[in-house]
Parts: structure tokens; sequence; C-alpha cells
């Protein structure tokens, strides 16, 4: 009886396997064995050591100077308190492009690598930025089945642009749910192919006519780069980015198993360098005054879409509801890098949680926490 009872066992499981496998859900043993089986119940900022990926190459490093003020003022309690439950890992401030406090925890130091998540929709935008300014890729209003010409045969796919891939307005039938394992996100993330997951995703809607942020826009973006430069997204990322900036250390981007760049997520970096991008973001494509990316790109970057009820422009999240307006890069569990145009600053927070409350408009509330905490500690 036992033997028999285990032979039904085992067989309802190989059963299960095979499903797995035949239904494309065969991603989900990875994801058991990189998240429950090292006692995670979810992704981790330390995830880069688990995926395959590609390096983002630096230049010749220019590391940040210091303010005269550097760490002097203490963190108010209630920043504090917040920092250490959200289990914060690196806090930074720069301003007037000086670092005036920069704080880390949990044996994270300033060179410690930590997972971006979707902060990589930035870099992703800036990189078409990029591809335009060089004429590689003619117009942002160019539709995507030019790169891909099978889109053309959908009803919908047929008008899709990269500016809706970067704006977040591509009309996906992909639901961006972070806690679902059946879910596209998860596929991608755990995946083995980005392309069997994001091309399996047909269109719902017209695009260009409702804001719906959606992962797999920006997994499609990155495609479209890929084809138009004839590098890697790390390639061009280091050649226009990385070198260009100074950055102080080599980033990662997590690939697919077959070498692709996860363009939607998860470039590994640290505090310091994630802050040069907000530099550039902040000094409208330009450093020491030497123009890198396109202004007008920029402006369009940092200024809401039409459809978006303000609060996202091309791959940048944006309030300027709050009394001192603000945009930001923003990645799972609270990953920010934060630009204050009005008082010269740009403020980095990298941690395991973020605050769930949200704002009117369904934004975190705790950027503007941050930010009014920033300007305490300027002043």
């Amino acid at each position: 009886m036992l033997k028999r009872v285990l032979n039904i066992f085992l067989l309802i499981i190989a059963s299960a396997i095979i499903l797995a496998y035949i239904t494309g859900y065969n991603y989900l043993f990875r994801g058991i064995r990189l998240t429950y089986l090292r006692g995670e119940s979810s992704s981790t900022i330390d995830d880069g050591t688990l995926f395959p990926s590609k390096i983002i190459s630096k230049g010749n490093s220019k590391p940040w100077p210091a303010d005269i003020n550097y760490n002097k003022q203490k963190l108010s309690p209630e920043l504090e308190k917040t920092l250490k439950e959200t289990e914060s890992v690196s806090f930074l401030v720069v301003r007037h492009g000086k670092i005036l406090q920069e704080h880390y925890w949990d044996g994270y130091r300033k060179t410690t690598a930590s997972n971006s998540f979707s902060m990589a929709k930035t870099v992703t935008v800036l990189l078409l930025g990029k591809a335009l300014d060089e004429g590689r890729i003619k117009d942002i209003n160019t539709p995507f089945s030019d790169f891909y010409p099978e889109f053309s045969k959908n009803e919908f796919g047929k008008n899709l642009t990269l500016e809706h891939l970067a704006s977040m307005e591509a009309g996906l039938d992909w639901k961006e749910d972070y806690k679902n394992p059946l879910g596209p996100n998860a596929a991608a993330y755990y995946g083995f192919s980005l392309a069997d997951v994001v091309f399996s995703n047909q269109l719902k809607q017209n695009p260009g006519e409702k804001f719906e942020y959606q992962s797999g826009a920006t997994q499609l973006l990155g495609f479209a780069i890929g084809k138009s430069t004839g590098v890697t997204l790390a390639e061009y990322a280091s050649s226009k980015l990385w070198k260009p900036l100074g950055m102080e250390q080599n980033a990662a981007w997590t690939t697919d198993d077959l070498g692709v760049e996860k363009s939607f997520c998860c470039i590994q970096s640290n505090a310091r360098d994630f802050a040069k991008i907000g530099l550039l973001l902040l000094n409208k494509g330009r450093l020491s005054n030497i123009p890198l990316f396109s202004e007008n790109f920029i402006e369009k970057m940092t200024n809401p879409t039409q459809h978006s009820n303000g609060i996202y422009g091309l791959g940048l999240w944006i309030n300027q509801d709050f009394k001192i307006p603000h945009f930001y890069m923003r990645g799972l569990y609270g990953q920010y890098v934060i630009i204050v145009p009005q008082y010269d600053m740009i403020i980095v927070r990298l941690g395991n949680k973020e605050n769930p409350e949200k704002d009117s408009k369904n934004r975190p509330k705790e950027v503007e926490f941050y930010v009014t905490e920033a300007l305490k500690l300027a002043n």
C-alpha cells in the first residue's frame, strides 16, 4: 500500500514537471531555487550574482568631490527611523555637484553593487536618446515593426512606435504584477529567453491612447535599440554612459540565458554611480558643460506625457504637484535616484523594502519625504 502511494506521488510530481515544461512555466523551478531554497520569499537587491550578466565597463574614473560639510549634519530621527524600517543599504545626497551626505548599512560600502530593478528602464530610454542623437534611429516615432516586421501584421502592433514603448503607452496585454509567479514579470525575471516572454504577449489596445506601466514595453524597446546599434546594450551603455560619466566601478547588466540584457531591469551598480546618471539628467544631458545627450530629448524624458496624469515622462517618474517639484528613477523595493532641479540636488536611496504609502496619484509617498529631509540636511 505504501509503495503504491509513493508511486502515485512520484507520478504526480513527474506529471507536474512535464506539464511545466510543456506550458512554458519551467522557469518556476529556477525561481523556487533562487528564492525559497535560499530563504527568500522573492527577488532581492543582491540577486546580481545569481544570473548571467554582461559587464558595463567604466573608463577613467572621476570620483565625486566631497562637500565641505560632508556628513557633518546628523540625519534627523525621522529619517533614520524610516531608513532603518525599510532596511536601507545606501543613502546619498549630492548638492552642487558634491557629496553632502553618504551613508551605508548592512555591510554595504560605496563600491558595493546593488540591483537597480526598474531604474534600468531610465538607462534604456537614455540609450534610445543616444541612438537618436547618432542617427542610428531616425525618429522617436519610428514604428517598432521597422525592426520586427511581424508586428505590422497585428491590428494594433502596426501602430506601435518607440515613443509608445518609452512612455508606457504601448497597449500590451501585460499585467504588471510582481507577486504572481505565473505572470510575465516573473517569467521575464527568472526565465530563460526574454524573446519568448515578450513576443508572446500581444497588444490589447491601440498604442498611444492610455498610460499603463509595463516592463514588457521597455524590454521591446531594448530589442529595438540593440538592432539599431549592432552592439549589446551593455557595450552601448559603457561607451555612451559609464565611460563619459567617469563611473567609479564597472557595472553588470543581467541577461537571460541567451545573453540578452533585461532592459526592463537589473543593472548591478552602486549609489555613487547611479547618482551620476542623476547628474546627467539634472544638467539636461551635459557634463562639465559638454553636451552628451540632446537637451530636447532630456526635456522630453523629464516632463509628463499627455496620458500619464502628470506622473510619467519617458523612463522617469515625475512629481510636479509637490511643493518642491522633482523627478526620479524608480526600482522595486524603493530603489531611487531623485533629481530636484530647483535645489541642484540628487538623492539616492537603495534598500530592501519600501514604504507602501502612496499619494493621490499612486506614486510612492516616501519620495516626497526623502526630498524634504535632504533639504533639511542641505540647510
